[in-house]
């Protein structure tokens, strides 16, 4: 009895939800995930030095979101061993890209902020901004050099002020191995960036599971060459493999290795998400098996896609709009499966006719199954979004 019905739903649902699912995407300052994924200061948070926490602001255009942060989190941070810099405001408003591209020409992500997480506080790459004997070709990696400095969420402050993870920061959103994760972040490019876990299958199917990289440390012994093949001549040798230098302690250490992992050269797939449905690229943060932290851990060392003006270089991160963006003032609505801020029969329908299919649009409790879960949570968001 169970399969006719469901087959029934299905065709007479799909014929009427299909095109509002696409509709939005025409609008003005149509409403897309890059809008709604904040979490917005809403009832006056502070965090550390009694400062404003979170996103204070949203504001979206045709083409463009620009959230405003303090870049200081609602949990608590700190302390931070041997570091003399404390955070401080840093009015930040970015942009990000409604509708990213991929580069043809890929751009190596900077030094200093390279995306934004989804409380407002930037992230950086894995470099801590030296290089052995300062010849910038044995680059160190933060994680090793500047560790012992990170606090219980993997942030420390930059001189200046500048709070900010090299890694994936626990404290930001909660994820586990049994959930897709959320998004935690866009990277500059406008491409999101999830948590560790994903579907196994990038067409979203297979259950959950977590992403693994495509980057390893190299079977070196001494650092004579670089990834790529690249023969060095002895002044420009980094120091042998030992203790004080372990392997994994430059980013030259690490070689990719296509099909490795789950990720490209770039720390991200296109693969189908319960926020976008009919697949996007999305940066995935890496950790090993026991939950360490693996490189690339955010972005790899280039961009996917291209790179979005007024983020970085000097005064980066302090955008003046002038496209007349207006405020959003809405949150996350992930039962709204057609991306009208209602949830309504649509929604419903549009959930009964992908009844027992694999994740993706409709897997609103992250399971990677369309099922009771789903509509559990749809019937008890019915209405208005906030």
């Amino acid at each position: 009895m169970t399969k006719p019905i469901r087959s029934v739903l299905a065709v007479r649902v799909t014929l009427v939800t299909v095109p509002l699912l696409t509709a939005p995407a025409a609008l003005a300052q149509s409403i897309v995930p890059a809008t709604t994924q904040w979490i917005r200061n809403t009832g006056g948070q502070v965090g550390y030095g009694g400062i404003l926490a979170n996103v204070t602001l949203v504001r979206h255009s045709t083409n463009f979101v620009y959230p405003s942060s303090t870049g200081i989190p609602s949990y608590s941070i700190g302390p931070w061993p041997g570091n003399p810099n404390v955070p401080a405001n840093q009015n930040w408003v970015f942009r990000i890209a409604k509708n990213p591209t991929v580069a043809s020409s890929p751009t190596a992500t900077p030094l200093g902020s390279i995306g934004v997480l989804s409380n407002g506080v930037p992230f950086f790459n894995a470099l801590d901004a030296m290089s052995y004997n300062n010849q910038n070709i044995w680059h160190r990696n933060a994680m090793y050099w500047e560790a012992a400095s990170f606090d219980a969420c993997k942030g420390h402050p930059a001189p200046g002020g500048v709070y900010h993870p090299h890694q994936f920061p626990p404290c930001v959103v909660a994820t586990d191995a049994q959930h897709h994760s959320p998004i935690i972040g866009w990277a500059f490019d406008g491409f999101p960036i999830y948590g560790p876990y994903g579907y196994l299958n990038a067409d979203g199917s297979g259950g959950i599971a977590r992403m693994r990289t495509s980057y390893r440390t190299r079977a070196i012994t001494q650092r004579t060459t670089l990834p790529d093949g690249t023969q060095l001549p002895p002044n420009q040798y980094g120091p042998a493999v030992s203790t004080q230098y372990p392997i994994g302690c430059f980013v030259e250490d690490y070689e990719f290795v296509n099909g490795l992992g789950d990720l490209n050269v770039h720390n991200a797939r296109f693969s189908v998400t319960p926020e976008f449905p009919e697949g996007q690229w999305c940066y995935f943060s890496t950790i090993s098996a026991s939950g360490a932290t693996e490189y690339p851990y955010l972005v790899g060392p280039r961009y996917l896609g291209t790179l979005v003006t007024g983020n970085t270089g000097p005064n980066g991160g302090h955008v003046s709009p002038t496209d007349n963006p207006v405020t959003f003032t809405g949150g996350p609505c992930p039962a709204d499966l057609n991306w009208n801020r209602t949830v309504d029969s649509a929604d419903l329908g549009w959930l009964l006719a992908a009844w027992g299919v694999s994740g993706g649009g409709g897997d609103i409790d992250r399971d990677g199954q369309i099922g009771p879960g789903d509509l559990a949570l749809l019937l008890a968001a019915w209405g208005e979004c906030n």
